[in-house]
Order: structure tokens, then sequence, then C-alpha cells
């Protein structure tokens, strides 16, 4: 304002002299400081906000390393006092053992009668027990020399070192498959026995897994144990945890052998990786793998060669079963017929999923959001919302789909394929449905 001002009054006089130029500097000089006094001011009173809560911060860090300190001494305290009852030098003395109610028997009590202070379970031996200990202590003294994973138990490193080794001592004597633990071997074997021994007290289903059967109970309860530590939603299973944390680490621990290209989870990499075929039996130009030789040479025609062909349209094809149902729409031959409604199909496949619509069956269920579906093809459709996967790519600009319908669409913009024309005026289009807005033209 005063700079403003002082021009106003200067500007009718042009013969200034040097000490109004030297005036007009020095408020000029005036305002700059001013300026600069305020701004120092100001970044004096945010510093001063800033250090009050950093030191706020720190008090309430320390306060909370004391109080996690004096629990750990508790901890401590408590285990020096077990250990110091199971060791060796205190044998003299009788031992004291604590009985769980349920337990009763002398050969039952005599078997485990070492009671774990912290979570009250029973081992047979005072080295089984300060083994136990270990895991609520939080001790891991086992180090793999190969990937320095820690171990609470001399054991579990054994068996851990047999995934570095390819070491498999437990072997099917049905299928000779073979596993690093003999407790898998049982399980295993249970496939080939039927056995279940598992039993739901809901629903009187049947599991060969106790581990299943707790997951499926929980489908009755409404349980969800696990939680998101970021997020706190909720899980029934620590394997929807796992997957749902790494949509905040970005972590893609699942990567295909053959393009590289990462997962979140092993599900969504199975269904890149079509019947998790072998690496020999893989195309060379999609990358799609199948479980025989005789299926990857069927599959090679569709890039190669359709040696069967309409004699109708000309239209070619890479098998002959393909052939074969492709001409039903020429006779108007439909031999599968709906129980329900009488509804006529061509194939077999068809009719099977026309009839999920009376039963209101949908098998495919998406492992995330439990969304269900009748067809497999639109749960993987729907599985791309939550991966975002887009498996096709077009060869001339790269674009990227997750959807094969999309793709064949945005493929006609290169080809310039219009393969849908209206029956009375012959216009054409490269999508259905802008032939079923055009056809409205006609019919009003």
């Amino acid at each position: 304002m005063i700079l403003l001002k002082l021009n106003l009054y200067f500007l009718p006089s042009f013969g200034l002299g040097l000490k109004h130029h030297h005036l007009f500097a020095i408020v000029k000089m005036s305002k700059a400081q001013t300026l600069r006094a305020l701004v120092n001011e100001r970044l004096a009173a945010a510093a001063e906000e800033i250090f009050v809560l950093i030191e706020r911060t720190i008090v309430e860090y320390e306060e909370e390393l004391c109080r996690s300190k004096q629990e750990n001494q508790g901890k401590q305290q408590l285990l020096d006092k077990v250990f110091t009852k199971l060791s060796p030098q205190n044998k003299s003395g009788p031992e004291t053992t604590v009985h769980s109610g349920h337990m009763s028997g002398p050969d039952v009590n005599k078997r485990n009668k070492h009671q774990c202070p912290f979570c009250q379970k029973r081992v047979g031996t005072k080295k089984h027990l300060q083994s136990h200990i270990k895991v609520h202590a939080g001790e891991k003294p086992h180090s793999c020399s190969i990937c320095w994973k820690t171990f609470t138990q001399k054991s579990s490193l054994n068996l851990h070192i047999r995934t570095h080794t390819g070491e498999r001592p437990y072997s099917c004597l049905v299928c000779m498959k073979g596993f690093i633990k003999k407790g898998n071997l049982d399980v295993h074997t249970r496939t080939h026995t039927g056995d279940k021994p598992y039993s739901c007290s809901f629903c009187s289903k049947t599991f060969a897994l106790k581990l299943t059967l707790d997951i499926h109970t929980r489908t009755h309860t409404g349980e969800k144990p696990y939680s998101c530590s970021v997020c706190l939603q909720r899980f029934t299973q620590p394997s929807h945890l796992r997957s749902h944390n790494r949509m905040h680490t970005g972590e893609r621990p699942y990567s295909c052998t053959l393009c590289e290209k990462t997962f979140t989870r092993k599900n969504n990499l199975r269904t890149h990786m079509p019947h998790r075929a072998k690496p020999r039996n893989y195309c060379h130009v999609c990358i799609k793998r199948f479980q025989s030789k005789r299926d990857l040479q069927a599959h090679i025609r569709v890039h190669t060669e359709k040696p069967y062909c309409c004699l109708i349209c000309r239209k070619t094809f890479t098998q002959k079963g393909s052939l074969n149902v492709h001409k039903r729409i020429h006779t108007g031959e439909r031999t599968h017929s709906c129980f329900v409604c009488k509804k006529a199909f061509h194939i077999k496949s068809s009719l099977n999923l026309h009839t999920r619509t009376h039963t209101g069956d949908k098998p495919y269920s998406c492992t995330l959001c439990k969304k269900a579906f009748a067809l497999k093809c639109n749960l993987d459709r729907h599985s791309r919302t939550h991966t975002g996967d887009k498996p096709y790519s077009c060869p001339v600009c790269k674009q990227l789909y997750a959807h094969h319908t999309a793709f064949k669409r945005h493929q006609r913009m290169h080809t310039g394929e219009r393969p849908y024309s209206c029956t009375i005026c012959e216009k054409t289009f490269t999508r259905i449905d802008h032939l079923r807005r055009h056809m409205s033209i006609h019919t009003i």
C-alpha cells in the first residue's frame, strides 16, 4: 500500500531528483524486509510445533518401550522358573505335574505328564517340554545353512533341509509318490482309500484332513479368526489372509516359468498355465500348455492349418468333431432337448449349461468374494477383475484385454471385418449390439 501511494505521488513529476529515487529504493527494501521477517516468524512457529510433536512422540515411545521391557522381564522370569524346575540338577526333588480334568487313567497321565504353563499342552518328556516352550519364548536356535531360515527344534530343521536336497524318504505303495514327512504320506494315502475320518457336527459332511474340517466348520459358525493388520478385514482361512495381504504389499510370489509373468495367487498361475501340463507340451506360439503331445498337435492347427472345411459356407476347422457340430447349424439338427422347457441344442454340453438356468446350479465360486457362476468361463472372466490379468494381446498395437470378446472386437478395427449385417438394408457392423440398435430403425 505504501509503495502504491508513493507511485501515485511521484508519477506526475518526471524531474525526480536523486533524493526521491533513493527514498523509493528504501521503501522497496523495507517491504522486502517486512516480508522476510513475516516468513521467518511463521517458519519459527511451525518449527516449534514440530519439535513439540516430536518430543511428545519420543515420550510415548519411551513409555511403550518401558512397558514392553517390563512384560518381557516378567515372561523371562517365568521361563527361568520353568527351566529351573526342568533342569537335571533338580531331579532329587519330587516332580510336580498338573493333570487336566479330562485326561484320566494312569496310562495317559504317565505318558503325558509334563504340562506347558503357557498353553496347558502336555508332552511325554522334559526334553519335549523344553523344546515346546521355545515356541512361546520366540527362541529359534536352529538355522538352515542354505536359506538361513530358523527353527525352534532340530527335527523341524532336518525336515526343512529336505526341501533343498529333494529327499523324499516316504513313498506311497500305490502310486509311488514321495513325501518329506510320514504325516504327509498318511494324509495322501486317504486319496486312495477314500478314508475321511473327520466329520462335521453340523451337516455330517466328512473330510480327510482335520484342517479342512476346521475351515468348513467356519461356514456354519461364521467365525473369521484371521484379521488383516492394515485394513482389519477378516478371513476364515490363513491362505485367504496371505493372498489379501499381497494387495497391500504388492508381492507376486508365483511366476510362470515360460513367460515370467507373476501372480499374487497360485490359482491365478494355474489359470494362466492350463491343466498344469508338463513344460515340453506347450505351444511355442501362444505359450498354452497341454497334458499330452496329441492335444498339443491338435492345438497347433489353430495357428498353422484348418484342414476340415464346411461344403456349404466354406468355413474351416482344425478338428473334424468341430466341423460335424458346425454342420448342424445348416441342417437345423438339434438332437439334445431340455426336459423342462423343451428347448433343443446342437451339442450335449450346451444342454448341460442351459439346464443350470432351471436348477440354479452355480458350481464355480470365486475364492476371493465367494460370488458363484454357472459357467467356468464366466468365473475366469470375473477372476480377472481381482487379479488384473489381461491375457489377450493385440499383435498389431500390443494393446491388452482381459476378455476374448473385447479382444476380437478390437481386432476388427485393424482388419476392417464387419461380420454382422442387416437383413433388410444390408448395412454391416463390427458389433452385434450395434446391429440390434440399427434394427430398431426398421421396426419403428
